[in-house]
């Protein structure tokens, strides 16, 4: 069984033993399990790996992830802020139901992901990794208000205030999915500072990736509009330093990733192959 396989699987039986309301676990499993790369607990997975730990450890870390990452693509989607119809080449929660009903299955999840990490035997290791989910989930909101609702500090340039809204609103949570896999297998601090080096560099080259594929991307290969964000007049890399300048940039940051890959090697704990080909992967994505 691959590691998305897992993930869903363990997805599947947290909500099994919920017992939710049934109109809200309907509306949870759709945009929980209807799709996606599982990115972020795939990192975090190998992240557990690459620090001398077992990938099944990560799960509840991975899973947590997910689901905020859910809430907030759910939220992100309501009229409110986004205003989109399509997710996933599939009509949005909102749509599906309803607006009330998008808001509440996002809130639960949010909830649920806490309880998700507090099933670690360990509790100092469940500590630490609600203190990193909370860290990770506040940024994440913080990027998003910064996106939409303004509130940056005066003295930032223009590409500060870009670099400022995706370190937070995207960056964050691919972060935490990396240092929370780490925390699961017990990393060290030198192995934990590698891999954070690791997982603030692709965060930000997600994110730059993303912007280029809505400057050049096809909408059906997405699963969601394209345009949309210099439609918004939303701060974007290729917006203020051009599609080429962009590309450089997230090459660099590639190379970043994979120097800090390449200490976290030398210190033989674990194999780091599968971050380095996750970082290839995200540089050369075209969905």
């Amino acid at each position: 069984m691959g590691v998305i396989a897992r993930v869903d699987d363990y997805l599947t039986r947290f909500l099994d033993h919920q017992h939710l309301p049934p109109n809200l676990d309907a509306a949870i499993r759709y945009s929980l399990l209807g799709g996606g790369k599982r990115v972020r607990p795939a990192l975090a997975w190998f992240s557990a790996i690459a620090c001398g730990g077992c990938g099944e450890a990560s799960l509840p870390a991975g899973s947590a992830i997910e689901m905020v990452h859910a809430f907030s693509l759910i939220h992100d989607d309501l009229p409110a802020m986004d205003d989109d119809d399509m997710r996933r080449g599939r009509p949005t929660l909102h749509r599906h139901t309803n607006e009330a009903m998008a808001i509440l299955a996002g809130d639960a999840m949010l909830s649920l992901a806490y309880e998700a990490v507090l099933t670690h035997p360990e509790p100092a290791i469940a500590l630490h990794l609600c203190q990193e989910l909370g860290l990770g989930t506040r940024r994440m909101i913080e990027g998003q208000v910064y996106d939409t609702l303004g509130g940056m500090p005066g003295s930032l340039s223009e590409i500060e205030c870009v670099e400022l809204i995706h370190r937070n609103k995207t960056g964050a949570l691919l972060r935490a999915s990396c240092r929370m896999g780490a925390i699961s297998a017990g990393a060290s601090e030198a192995a934990l500072d590698a891999i954070t080096r690791y997982s603030e560099a692709i965060g930000l080259q997600f994110q730059i990736i993303d912007d280029l594929l809505d400057v050049e991307g096809c909408s059906q290969a997405l699963g969601k509009a394209t345009g949309k964000d210099q439609a918004a007049g939303k701060k974007t890399y290729p917006g203020v330093l051009g599609v080429d300048q962009s590309k450089l940039l997230a090459n660099q940051l590639g190379k970043a990733a994979g120097d800090a890959l390449g200490e976290l090697q030398a210190m033989s704990l674990g194999d780091t192959t599968h971050l380095r080909a996750m970082g290839e992967m995200l540089t050369n994505r075209s969905a």
